[in-house]
């Protein structure tokens, strides 16, 4: 099995927001895992995080139906502002330059704030799915998922 290539990011900026590239991490062992990029979500200008995002590189049942190609987190003080969705906007370029038309967004159905990002970026509701008992997300406590689904296209 050959490994995944990854691209270098330098300058993913809005000029309010960036993010920072952190991580670049091959599939792990197991069924249905991809490669995915992390980068830290930071206020232009600043050198602390304000939170975090993913994007799991790839199309298996385990990423589009229960953990999805994104993943973010801004820290409490900041959220309200919109950055989560910002940082989605700006990490459409990655996903892009690997070819990805749709990213997949699963969250907790409890999580109002992550179901109005998905919103906010056009993406659509599809679902809630259960989450299988196997699966290591079920293990830590997520038992059900929604499912939105983000065509981003080609621009």
């Amino acid at each position: 099995m050959s490994l995944f290539e990854f691209n270098d990011y330098n300058e993913l900026t809005d000029g309010e927001i960036e993010l920072i590239l952190r991580e670049k991490q091959q599939a792990p062992p197991g069924e249905g895992y991809v490669p995915q990029y992390h980068f830290d979500v930071r206020i232009t200008g600043k050198t602390e995080p304000i939170g975090t995002i993913r994007l799991r590189v790839g199309d298996t049942e385990r990423v589009v139906k229960y953990a999805g190609n994104i993943g973010y987190e801004i820290d409490e003080e900041y959220r309200g502002r919109r950055f989560a969705a910002k940082a989605c906007n700006l990490l459409k370029r990655v996903a892009l330059d690997h070819g990805m038309k749709t990213c997949w967004i699963t969250c907790r159905p409890d999580n109002l704030s992550s179901r109005r990002t998905c919103e906010i970026i056009g993406a659509t509701f599809v679902e809630i799915v259960d989450i299988p008992e196997d699966y290591d997300m079920y293990q830590r406590g997520n038992k059900r998922m929604c499912r939105f689904r983000w065509d981003i296209g080609s621009s």
